[in-house]
């Protein structure tokens, strides 16, 4: 069939890409944060055989695409997935949905990333679905300083932390530390018969958490690094750390969960607002100073503005 402009934008809003045949159509595949049960997976094998070539992909960004759609078939394959609670989306100049690593049950992982994911999902993507802002916004969220889902390459990237709690005093010099042994990051060594943490080389990966045989590192802080204006694509950028003026001995500022979502908020509407159209947010960045920036997301003035900012487009999260 003669599929139009017209049409195909109205697909491509609802997920469905087309193919390079130009006949066919891939479903983009919402999932919140990249987890489905047992019964989704089976209903989409269902929908891909009924309604597409029969093969699932899996994307770069950790989600599912259904290809080989004829457009004929994009309603009841919408309907079908429905059944178990599924859709298609994800596309257009708004906020992206969520990409999380494996940190819920990952052996790194400092946080419950799926859990994080899910309610950045719901508060950002569903909550902010009718906000349109002046080029995609995408979400990553890593459970540990390994990287494996390259937060700091996605306009916003929240990584787990885990901040030893040193008890210095009860250093003994052990010859054979476990602690410096432990260490990914040659961050801990033994200076003058005590081991030393160097914190500019730490990145809380947590490692060393609970490895001294004299329990000078019993625990450590949960928290979130965050970083700002992560691209990656023709032109790449690596994601700026959210920096703390006033701590003496980080590189970064670690932040609380409730803290970080709001902080995404805030970066949601200061692109919102200073973005110009057809600008990711690394560009605002870069033309507003990221010193700048920092200094907006750390006033209360946005959230305070929302309202204003958002206009006629309005957020329910």
């Amino acid at each position: 069939m003669n599929i139009s402009a017209e049409q195909r934008k109205q697909v491509k809003g609802q997920g469905f890409l087309s193919n390079r045949d130009q006949i066919h159509f891939s479903a983009r595949i919402i999932t919140g944060n990249g987890v489905l049960n047992a019964r989704q997976v089976k209903n989409l094998s269902e929908a891909a055989e009924k309604f597409g070539n029969g093969t699932v992909s899996f994307t770069s960004r950790m989600t599912i695409e259904v290809p080989g759609i004829p457009f004929e078939n994009i309603p009841p394959f919408q309907a079908h997935i429905a059944q178990e609670g599924m859709e298609a989306g994800g596309t257009g100049p708004k906020v992206r949905p969520v990409v999380a690593c494996k940190g819920t049950v990952c052996i790194y992982g400092n946080i419950d990333t799926q859990e994080l994911a899910s309610e950045i999902h719901q508060r950002f993507y569903e909550g902010y679905r009718q906000v349109v802002l002046p080029h995609k916004f995408k979400i990553a969220v890593g459970g540990c300083p390994n990287n494996c889902v390259k937060p700091e390459l996605n306009d916003i990237g929240v990584i787990g932390q885990r901040v030893p709690r040193y008890d210095r005093a009860l250093c003994q010099g052990c010859p054979h530390c476990p602690v410096i042994a432990a260490c990914p990051m040659g961050a801990c060594a033994m200076k003058e018969g005590i081991m030393e943490i160097d914190w500019e080389r730490c990145n809380n990966c947590g490692l060393c958490i609970g490895k001294c045989l004299l329990n000078a590192i019993p625990e450590g802080e949960t928290g979130y690094k965050i970083t700002l204006g992560g691209r990656w694509g023709k032109q790449i950028r690596i994601g700026s750390p959210l920096r703390d003026p006033s701590c003496r001995f980080q590189p970064y500022a670690i932040f609380s969960k409730e803290e970080a979502l709001d902080i995404i908020e805030k970066t949601i509407l200061l692109f919102k607002e200073q973005g110009l159209p057809g600008e990711r947010l690394s560009m605002t960045m870069e033309r507003l100073g990221v010193a700048v920036t920092e200094k907006m997301l750390a006033a209360p003035d946005l959230l305070r503005r929302k309202d204003s900012i958002l206009g006629t487009d309005r957020a329910t999260g």
